[in-house]
């Protein structure tokens, strides 16, 4: 239960709710910098300039992203008050 009848608790409920627009953020940025730099590597945008990330490596990348947005939402839980 997030808030119970302690008045501190309504406190306890601000912080989070600003710890999670700062992890939404965070998580934005770097899904974000994931899809506008890595897709457009491995589908060859820049290979012309000898740049070419292969769609394995490309896959690998996007899981790696998925494990670390959760990871850094999961870092949630560390937020207290006071």
């Amino acid at each position: 239960m997030l808030i119970k009848s302690n008045p501190l608790d309504a406190a306890y409920a601000l912080k989070l709710s600003k710890a999670t627009y700062g992890k939404m953020l965070q998580n934005l940025f770097w899904a974000t910098g994931y899809n506008v730099i890595g897709i457009p590597l491995a589908a060859g945008v820049a290979y012309p300039l000898g740049i070419l990330l292969p769609p394995a490596l490309a896959a690998v990348f996007m899981s790696v992203s998925t494990v670390v947005v959760s990871i850094n939402a999961m870092l949630l839980r560390r937020v207290r008050l006071g």
